[in-house]
């Protein structure tokens, strides 16, 4: 059988000549995906989704920290956190009313001084509020609180 390659391997960084309208000849391709002689495995399935609600159950996509803080923007908090391997100091708290919170992020801002403060998400502990917390969405229609659910 004929062959449309070069009957040499070029050297590094060299490409192979064809001919005028000449094209590599590609092996043969076989439907199903299957070669003649090998085992057929069987496909893996897609995973479900992560995010696929499970019914009496918290949402999954509701149920995160920065989520919960924008819910409970304006109200006072105390911010517990820490700093690994920092010589000044390793554990900070402050106190402060939520302005806004993002995936990494929360900003509150202290209501006596006026002075803001940015800190970034993976340093956070844990947040306590000095009053009840708001956990019900207001996007999520009529339903149940989300209180009501069990925890995942």
């Amino acid at each position: 059988m004929a062959s449309n390659f070069p009957s040499q391997t070029p050297a590094y960084g060299q490409f192979p000549q064809y001919g005028f309208g000449q094209q590599p000849q590609m092996p043969p391709t076989f439907s199903g995906g299957q070669i003649p002689g090998f085992p057929s495995f069987p496909q893996p399935q897609k995973p479900q989704s992560p995010a696929a609600n499970v019914p009496g159950m918290l949402p999954i996509e509701e149920s995160y920290i920065e989520n919960i803080l924008r819910l409970n923007k304006g109200k006072i908090v105390t911010v517990y956190t820490t700093f690994e391997n920092n010589s000044q100091w390793n554990a900070k708290i402050f106190k402060g009313a939520i302005e806004a919170a993002g995936r990494d992020h929360l900003i509150i801002s202290d209501p006596q001084t006026g002075q803001r403060y940015l800190i970034p998400m993976i340093y956070v502990d844990f947040v306590t509020f000095d009053e009840e917390i708001e956990y019900q969405y207001p996007f999520s229609g009529m339903g149940p609180s989300l209180s009501s659910f069990p925890p995942r």
